[in-house]
């Protein structure tokens, strides 16, 4: 179990002033690169979900409505492929956001009457929150044990705690788009090392397709995804005592379809200082923070991404246009 596991901490009494700790390492250390940059993760505070559920809803990004399209129309093939292995089960999703995906497939094992335990692992307590208050309502009798905090920390808690009952494991949507691919390899490798054979892991991908679509997705015309790039600016000034001053910061991405890689950043407009808390950081004019990485892929990567983490592939599963698929892996 877990052969790789991650660095976990010493429990603070006050759970608020750990994370703010974290939080505030973090900034620093990315910050204090060459290439400045911001750790993804922290977009999601009140404010972040929210724009993030504005952002799924935008035209252009079609990423939402095609792994919703896939739950929702292919929900039998998902349900299938898990029942012909495990007939009961610990159905672990990461990063569930408000469940409008997996929604479909907890519902239908639900009215299966499938016994299985589902745990939603977030690092949003504001998540968190509304699963454990809405999800009760909407399922009644569901077993739901909600985790809040990292994902491989909360994952190998649980492996520990519960080491023998089968594992289902979603990790959907963006969660290993916003990684680099070497960093994705070893994520899925610490996955595998919290999981036994036989347990499954169904991976979100976003295609390769037309560098257009890409590029419009995390451009959105109405400003959305500059303002949930810049909302973690925002957060950075509230909780960590900044002094950013947000409108002289712009939002702008680059897709590069031979690698696959569309990065966001946030262009400093003129040359500042910017504190947070005792440290000053500088800024030039024009200089870039790095917020996040969106990666796509083929499915000849994803089918190697797989067998190089000790998992092989059961089935790719698309939506209608192909350019989404949801990977169905088996730990080996």
């Amino acid at each position: 179990m877990c052969e790789e596991q991650p660095i976990l901490h010493t429990p603070d009494p006050n759970p608020l002033t750990a994370n703010t700790e974290r939080f505030r390492r973090e900034v620093l250390a990315g910050l204090a690169l060459p290439q400045k940059s911001l750790p993804s993760k922290y977009f999601y505070d009140e404010r972040g979900d929210i724009l993030y559920n504005d952002i799924m809803g935008t035209s252009e990004y079609y990423l939402g409505r095609s792994e919703i399209e896939i739950f929702s129309d292919r929900t039998e093939a998902l349900t299938r492929a898990i029942l012909e292995r495990h007939d009961r089960f610990s159905l672990i999703e990461l990063g569930p956001g408000d469940v409008r995906k997996s929604i479909y497939l907890l519902s239908a094992l639900y009215l299966d009457q499938v016994k299985f335990t589902y745990v939603p692992i977030d690092i949003s307590p504001n998540v968190i929150s509304f699963l454990s208050s809405s999800l009760p309502e909407s399922l009644p009798g569901l077993p739901i044990q909600p985790m809040n905090g990292e994902y491989l920390e909360m994952l190998w808690a649980f492996s520990q705690k519960d080491p023998t009952t089968p594992k289902v494991l979603l990790c959907l949507g963006g969660n290993v788009a916003n990684m680099t691919p070497a960093e994705t390899r070893k994520f899925c490798r610490q996955l595998h090392g919290c999981l036994n054979p036989g347990d499954m892991a169904i991976m979100g991908f976003d295609l390769k397709k037309n560098p257009h679509l890409i590029r419009a997705a995390y451009n959105d015309r109405a400003g959305i995804t500059a303002a949930f790039n810049l909302n973690l600016l925002t957060r950075i000034n509230r909780e960590l005592g900044a002094d950013f001053v947000t409108r002289k910061f712009v939002h702008y991405c680059h897709y590069d379809p031979e690698r696959g890689s569309c990065k966001s950043y946030l262009v400093c407009l003129e040359a500042m200082d910017v504190s947070i808390g005792d440290t000053v950081i500088h800024f030039d004019k024009d200089e870039c923070i790095w917020m996040e990485t969106s990666q796509k892929y083929s499915v000849p990567e994803i089918n190697r991404l797989a067998e190089s983490a000790g998992f092989s592939v059961v089935d790719n599963i698309y939506d209608g246009k192909k350019w989404f698929a949801d990977a169905i892996w088996v730990a080996d």
